[in-house]
């Protein structure tokens, strides 16, 4: 029965094989050979079949290594993916803090009025130079003493330009809407720690050098601008044009010139305390051109302060009339500093000071006639103008003696 179901087997599998075409009749005969044949055959298939069992298995294989492999690499992308968004987010962070930074410091900048300033540091080289009587007394001292001068007179200014703004927080929100008070980029709270900072700096610094002449000069324009921004009983100077103009003169004629000259005669050279000729044109060359100032100042503001009720110049008698004579009195400064220069005694010092001094009144009056009182940015860049007329004009007068 095991040979027959053998020889069976073999058979059917024979046949499977060869296509089903061998007769039962030559089984008899050929039973061996065909059974041999079979057999062999049964055996060919039976490998063939194991090996392709076997490449499906290894590609098998292969396909689940590949994808373990795959879904590793995923997990390694998504950590590096991690790592490159927490990167960016750091990135993003830096520049942000970077941008919020430059934003402060230029609004900063603004809050501190820096054409104010640049002028109050040319005025206090131009009145250190007066001293200058030779080379030699240009030395480290002479530098270090226009540095004490500079630094705390930096930080009264800005507590000068920084307790006006607060003190115009309303008026400005009209006639001075980019002010980074007015437009919200330096809060009302930072602007007030701002102006407290400044004014102890200034004092401490000016106390701590140890000059006369410098503390009377922090404490004069303390008393004068607080005087002239504040809102408070007999305050609030600039609700009055003559006040106003009056506290504009006083720091820009008088108090910054003498105190200046004093600290570098007195305090750094050790000197005796004089008033020489020189001093005197200062004083009066900065009495027109600060006049100038002070009036010409409101002519661009008349919206707003005559909404709030102040009552400058300008406002008062219009603003064409107040233009021309702020005009007039900056060519009067002009005229007078080419006269001093004329009776110096040196040639060279009549040419420079004669020439300079003409050419900046041609220019003052030739722009002058182009301005368009109707626009604000025209007035505007005029006043910017008759600052920076008076820069050339401060390295001017240290000449004429």
């Amino acid at each position: 029965m095991d040979s027959l179901r053998a020889v069976c087997s073999a058979n059917n599998a024979c046949s499977f094989i060869t296509g089903g075409n061998l007769s039962r009749s030559k089984l008899s005969s050929n039973n061996i050979y065909y059974t041999s044949c079979c057999d062999s055959k049964a055996s060919q298939y039976k490998r063939k079949t194991q090996i392709e069992y076997n490449v499906l298995s290894f590609k098998q294989s292969r396909l689940n290594n590949d994808y373990r492999w795959i879904e590793g690499k995923k997990h390694v992308g998504k950590a590096i993916s991690r790592q490159d968004l927490d990167s960016e987010a750091e990135d993003s962070n830096a520049k942000t803090l970077l941008i919020s930074i430059n934003k402060f410091v230029v609004a900063f900048f603004m809050f501190c009025n820096p054409y104010s300033v640049i002028g109050r540091t040319f005025s206090t080289v131009s009145a250190s130079l007066l001293v200058v009587e030779k080379l030699s007394d240009i030395s480290l001292l002479f530098f270090i003493g226009v540095l004490q001068a500079m630094v705390p007179l930096l930080f009264m200014d800005i507590y000068v330009n920084g307790v006006n703004q607060l003190s115009d927080l309303e008026i400005d929100k009209i006639n001075k809407p980019y002010l980074p008070l007015a437009s919200g980029q330096i809060s009302f709270t930072t602007g007030a720690i701002i102006v407290a900072s400044s004014l102890i700096l200034s004092f401490g610094l000016a106390w701590t050098i140890g000059s006369w002449p410098l503390i009377w000069n922090v404490v004069s324009c303390f008393l004068l601008w607080t005087a002239y921004s504040i809102n408070g009983p007999l305050l609030r100077w600039k609700r009055h044009p003559l006040l106003a103009a009056i506290c504009v003169w006083a720091t820009w004629a008088v108090v910054f010139p003498i105190t200046f000259f004093a600290h570098m005669q007195t305090f750094v050279l050790k000197r005796a305390t004089i008033f020489p000729r020189s001093l005197v044109f200062v004083i009066v060359f900065m009495s027109f051109y600060s006049l100038g100032i002070a009036l010409f100042k409101d002519i661009p503001d008349i919206d707003g302060d005559q909404a709030y009720g102040i009552q400058s110049f300008a406002a008062r008698f219009g603003q064409k009339r107040v233009f021309w004579f702020c005009v007039s009195l900056f060519e009067m400064a002009f005229g007078i500093a080419l006269m001093a220069g004329l009776t110096s005694s040196s040639l060279l010092v009549k040419i420079v000071t004669g020439l300079g001094h003409a050419v900046l009144a041609w220019i003052l009056w030739y722009q002058a006639k182009s301005v368009d009182l109707t626009s604000k940015a025209s007035i505007g860049s005029f006043f910017m103008l008759i600052w920076k007329l008076l820069y050339v004009a401060y390295f001017l007068m240290p000449l004429i003696r």
